[in-house]
């Protein structure tokens, strides 16, 4: 599928509102590439950002011991096992990418999400799928990286087909921002429904292959084994959490692998390099489902996950190899979401 739905814009005349169109790259991007991203040299967003910063000496909540035991005896991790999912595509805009307008469905909230016209670069594709059509009703997250721009557009249920560009919240992130605490907004949801960007928090295995992840990872749970009507920060937001249990996890905690953990344990390098980046940057709860770590499609990368990395290889870490890091007082869920002026 080719971006050929919708209206198209150049950057110059379609530049979503609030955006300053900066002017083209020096060079095309491939797109699913983006040149140094991961890097310390050229991150997406200031090395100040929350998913940038070491917790391997932050303090723990008074009940993570409670929290680790509470998801053992609960079910544990999605699917029972701690299993990575290599399907979420991280897109680069080149000179030529159009700007695209889209339907809204009824996945597209007021005021939480942005009402921008979307880049689609061309040969590109969704979450789990080989082009733009949803063929598999899941998530499908279109992501973009726009440096035209600097922005990350991202945009959860996004469908192109038939002629038509069907999408659901997006969030238009400016890379140029370190975001306050309460991020796009107090109660607001993002393409994630913690609030959080979701690119910045992928790990790749170009970064796997170099040895160094340098940044928090994504991870996510059932939302049967979340605590209902809470958040916690770094999050601004809660999807569908419904544990009523307080030593639940609560959506937004950050949590640390034990500095005792036995790297020399796991199978491979690789999954090595993953250990030891929960051990210093931990994961951070984003979203509600079945497989527990997301890190970034090999689609258009350099290092290519086989050989490299399974989706099993770090199944021997249980819940109770985690730390739960204190990041403040859970905050009450009113979905009542109040945007972020900027």
């Amino acid at each position: 599928m080719t971006p050929d739905a919708g209206t198209t814009a150049s950057v110059d005349a379609g530049a979503p509102p609030g955006m300053d169109a900066g002017g083209p790259p020096d060079a095309h991007v491939v797109p699913g590439t983006d040149a140094g991203e991961g890097s310390r040299r050229d991150r997406l967003f200031p090395d100040s950002s929350w998913f940038y910063q070491p917790v391997d000496a932050a303090p723990l909540r008074a009940n993570s011991d409670a929290t680790t035991q509470w998801l053992t005896d609960n079910g544990g991790w999605g699917a029972g096992r701690f299993q990575i999912d290599f399907s979420i595509e991280v897109l680069a805009a080149a000179a030529d990418t159009p700007l695209m307008t889209f339907t809204k469905t009824g996945d597209f909230y007021n005021p939480d999400c942005d009402d921008v016209m979307m880049p689609v670069p061309m040969g590109g594709a969704l979450e789990g799928e080989s082009g733009y059509a949803c063929t598999s009703d899941g998530d499908c997250h279109l992501i973009v990286i726009d440096r035209r721009v600097n922005r990350l557009f991202e945009m959860w249920r996004a469908n192109i087909a038939g002629g038509a560009f069907y999408g659901g919240c997006v969030a238009a992130w400016d890379m140029t921002r370190v975001y306050p605490a309460e991020g796009r907004g107090e109660q607001c949801t993002s393409a994630d429904a913690a609030g959080f960007p979701i690119a910045p928090l992928l790990f790749t295995p170009d970064e796997v292959a170099a040895g160094e992840i340098d940044h928090a990872i994504r991870f996510i749970l059932p939302n049967a084994r979340m605590r209902r009507g809470f958040y916690v920060r770094p999050a601004t937001h809660a999807g569908a959490p419904s544990a009523d249990d307080p030593n639940a996890p609560v959506y937004g905690t950050r949590w640390r692998l034990r500095a005792d953990y036995p790297l020399e344990s796991l199978p491979n390098d690789g999954a090595r390099v993953v250990a030891r980046a929960l051990q210093r940057y931990g994961m951070a709860l984003a979203d509600g489902g079945n497989i527990a770590l997301t890190a970034r499609s090999d689609r258009s990368t350099v290092a290519q996950w086989d050989g490299l990395l399974g989706s099993r290889d770090l199944d021997a870490i249980q819940p109770n190899d985690f730390e739960v890091l204190d990041t403040g007082e859970p905050i009450a869920l009113t979905y009542d979401c109040v945007r972020t002026p900027y």
